[in-house]
């Protein structure tokens, strides 16, 4: 089963420099996540100001440019996972958050998994 998962956080947080421990962690982490084949693809995303919105409402599409300064939080990134279960993807999602915990303490933000839709 495909899950993913995406991690959000205030915008604040591109303008802060990642610590390298933390960098170093997730380097290992990702590696190991392809190396096993739980994972499948992930990125971090460039900030919203980067980015722009597709709207449809009223019967019309309506495009807005970033920055979107109205978004309390942003996705920072996300991570495509395939797992037996919605445990197992708990668990790599604890997993990925706790890097987050260990190695960049202030750091807030949380991390949203969800199943894909067989198709």
């Amino acid at each position: 089963m495909k899950y993913l998962m995406l991690i959000k956080h205030a915008e604040s947080y591109r303008s802060q420099p990642i610590p390298q421990g933390l960098l170093d962690a997730m380097g290992e982490f990702v590696t190991e996540g392809f190396k096993s084949g739980v994972l499948k693809d992930t990125a971090g995303l460039k900030g919203t100001v980067e980015g722009l919105r597709v709207r449809s409402s009223g019967g019309k599409l309506k495009v807005t440019d970033g920055p979107f300064t109205e978004a309390k939080e942003i996705i920072g990134g996300y991570a495509l996972v395939e797992v037996s279960s919605k445990e197992e993807a708990l668990h790599f999602a604890r997993q990925f958050m706790e890097l987050h915990r260990v190695h960049w303490p202030e750091f807030e933000g949380e991390s949203e998994v969800r199943p894909l839709e067989d198709m």
